[in-house]
């Protein structure tokens, strides 16, 4: 794994643990080369865990549309920066250059972007691994809906297995790394599996 793609707030949240863990997540992925890629703002977690690549050495890719350039919310001091048209070229250029995905605490966009890279996942669009990095419990009430879409059969348990969940920085680079992905079918109906073969 080359470059980890991180999503997360462009506030820093309630709790002192969302910034330290986005600092040592950025000092981490620095010291074992591995570029960030992000969405290339200079304000919340996100300036945050820029700043702490930058400040171990490491590179650091944003990608940020021009609406928010002009919000003067963009960092100018990163490795690279991208300006792009649009909130959906700024996702698919993010896809395009990372290797991973993890989600740190944040609002809608960062809820809803992890969700995207994980139904690409449940799609078969893309086999890389995505992670969510529980901070302070911050994401507990999203896990249990995510298991009760297993319980409810819309969400099948391969599928939510593909996802990992947790704390540990170390942990989670060290399952990104032996990374597999799962190949559950989307659909639970055995019947309608069996038409789409």
């Amino acid at each position: 794994m080359k470059s980890l793609c991180v999503y997360c707030g462009s506030n820093t949240g309630a709790s002192p643990a969302y910034l330290a863990q986005a600092v040592a997540l950025g000092t981490r992925m620095a010291r074992d080369g591995i570029r960030l890629v992000y969405g290339g703002g200079n304000i919340g977690l996100m300036g945050a865990v820029a700043d702490a690549v930058l400040a171990a050495g490491g590179e650091v890719v944003g990608v940020i549309p021009k609406q928010l350039v002009d919000m003067e919310v963009a960092h100018l001091g990163l490795t690279e920066l991208e300006v792009v048209a649009s909130m959906h070229e700024r996702k698919s250029r993010m896809f395009d250059l990372a290797d991973a995905f993890v989600a740190l605490p944040g609002g809608f966009g960062t809820l809803e972007e992890i969700v995207e890279m994980l139904t690409w996942r449940q799609l078969g669009i893309s086999e890389k691994p995505c992670a969510i990095l529980d901070v302070d419990g911050y994401y507990q009430p999203l896990i249990a809906m995510m298991d009760r879409m297993v319980a409810e059969r819309f969400l099948h348990p391969g599928q939510r297995e593909d996802l990992w969940t947790g704390t540990d920085i170390d942990a989670m680079f060290a399952w990104m790394h032996a990374y597999q992905p799962a190949h559950a079918t989307k659909w639970l109906d055995e019947k309608r599996s069996r038409e789409l073969r």
